[in-house]
């Protein structure tokens, strides 16, 4: 069983300054059995490093217009199910199941906070600049505060695919973010610049070889790598390579609109 000790331990010994903040993506499932399951992760966590922030996002409130703007990756009109389907977004909504029990843990601890995207809210533990950052036209703020600040990405038992930071290399490479719409107490609200797909995110793992830091814990391995040369080094190669990154799913309509126009 993996105790706090390990858990402790092993991210003391990842080469991340104490005060840099951390992005956590987290599959507790895949590490093993842990005492004290994700609480457990979150202490570790903030007794490690100065800030702790993961995704809090909150898929079920979208809904899908009837018409929009051209090359935004979806089908208008076919969301007629999901529509009815959609609940408001407010504060204490959970976050969504797929993000695993930490990110959760997290959004619930009694002083953590949560930035107020209804798509794409982060939760955090002294991340205030980086939650206060985010807006409807710019959901990948955090993200950018983070990574300004020397933060680092965590991955616990998940891979890139999970990398939600890629993302804002995307943007930094020219790649096309798209136009969501989500349910809120105010009516529906527009949100811009709101990326999609990441299945085709593990590709990243060679040319970060030399970034990423990994150390086995339980089951799975930590994996850990600085958020600014991870940034730069995935937006000049997509600069590079107008698909390196995309899922090539022929049925991916995001990424199918995702490269800039040539």
């Amino acid at each position: 069983m993996i105790t706090f000790r390990d858990i402790f331990s092993t991210l003391k010994s990842l080469p991340i300054p104490a005060q840099r903040p951390v992005l956590v993506h987290a599959d507790l499932s895949a590490l093993g059995e842990i005492r004290g399951g994700a609480e457990t992760v979150l202490g570790a966590l903030t007794g490690a490093f100065s800030g702790v922030m993961t995704p809090a996002f909150t898929l079920r409130t979208q809904v899908i217009p009837e018409d929009g703007p051209a090359h935004n990756g979806l089908i208008y009109g076919s969301g007629r199910e999901q529509n009815a389907a959609a609940e408001y977004f407010n504060a204490d909504m959970p976050a969504d199941e797929n993000l695993g029990a930490l990110a959760e843990t997290l959004r619930r601890h009694p002083v953590s906070r949560r930035s107020d995207h209804p798509l794409l809210s982060f939760a955090g533990l002294q991340v205030d600049s980086a939650l206060n950052a985010q807006t409807l036209r710019d959901p990948l703020a955090p993200v950018q505060v983070l990574a300004d600040q020397e933060g680092w990405v965590l991955l616990l038992g998940v891979d890139h695919t999970a990398n939600f930071s890629i993302h804002l290399a995307e943007r930094m490479a020219g790649r096309r973010h798209f136009v969501r719409w989500a349910l809120t107490r105010f009516g529906v609200r527009e949100c811009a610049d709101v990326p999609v797909c990441s299945a085709g995110f593990e590709a990243a793992a060679e040319p970060l070889q030399d970034l990423v830091r990994g150390l086995p814990l339980g089951s799975a391995q930590i994996l850990a790598v600085p958020m600014q040369p991870m940034l730069t080094r995935l937006a000049e190669w997509m600069r590079q390579e107008p698909n390196a990154l995309l899922c090539g799913r022929a049925e991916c309509l995001a990424c199918a609109d995702a490269p800039p126009e040539s």
